[in-house]
């Protein structure tokens, strides 16, 4: 299994989910910045020429919230997700979901100041209504999902972190001290050590 990634960019949350897991795999460090072989590799298994992207066999899972729910169903002795038949698999799937095509594409027009022209058509709403759901999916205490830590943390709350890191969002109270218990886990500490660097 082949992890494409870069420190600096969104593979950084699923490099997050395979220390989560303990997986073993093969990391590929790509330089978005400079042409190389495995830059043309990537373009050719991504045509977005994005990162992350897993390549686990003939499967190639591209998506930060893809890769992760392939990952805990991959490996589900790891219990980093709910079961399939679990009636916590339909809050799972918002949470995974809600994350980079709601939240992400909202705070980061909004970052831009640019304004959709009639958001009610927009698949991501407005920053106004994301932050309200921000807050109301936020948990007070624990998890996403409870007492658990699942991949629905690794996603959401990691999200909710780069917002926070890149001055898209003003945590309110409660989301700050969820970003605290998450960035007290070890798989965290040492997969964004690089955030004390300089941006390349």
């Amino acid at each position: 299994m082949k992890h494409y990634y870069n420190p600096f960019s969104r593979a950084v949350t699923t490099d997050w989910m395979l220390k989560e897991l303990d997986v073993e795999h093969e990391q590929v460090s790509i330089n978005l910045s400079e042409d190389s072989p495995e830059l043309h590799a990537l373009k050719t298994i991504n045509p977005m020429g994005k990162l992350p992207v897993l390549v686990d066999g003939r499967n190639v899972v591209t998506e930060v919230a893809a890769i992760c729910a392939y990952l805990c169903d991959k490996y589900p002795d790891n219990k980093l997700a709910p079961a399939i038949t679990s009636s916590q698999r339909a809050k799972y799937y918002r949470y995974l979901f809600i994350a980079g095509n709601t939240i992400e594409p909202a705070l980061t027009l909004a970052a831009a100041n640019v304004e959709h022209p009639d958001s009610s058509t927009a698949g991501w709403g407005d920053r106004a209504r994301v932050v309200v759901t921000i807050e109301a999916m936020t948990p007070h205490e624990g998890w996403a999902l409870g007492d658990e830590f699942t991949a629905a943390d690794v996603v959401f709350g990691g999200l909710l972190d780069s917002a926070l890191t890149f001055g898209t969002l003003t945590p309110s109270p409660k989301v700050s001290a969820y970003i605290s218990r998450i960035k007290q886990r070890p798989a965290y500490i040492e997969t964004h050590k690089h955030f004390g660097e300089s941006m390349p």
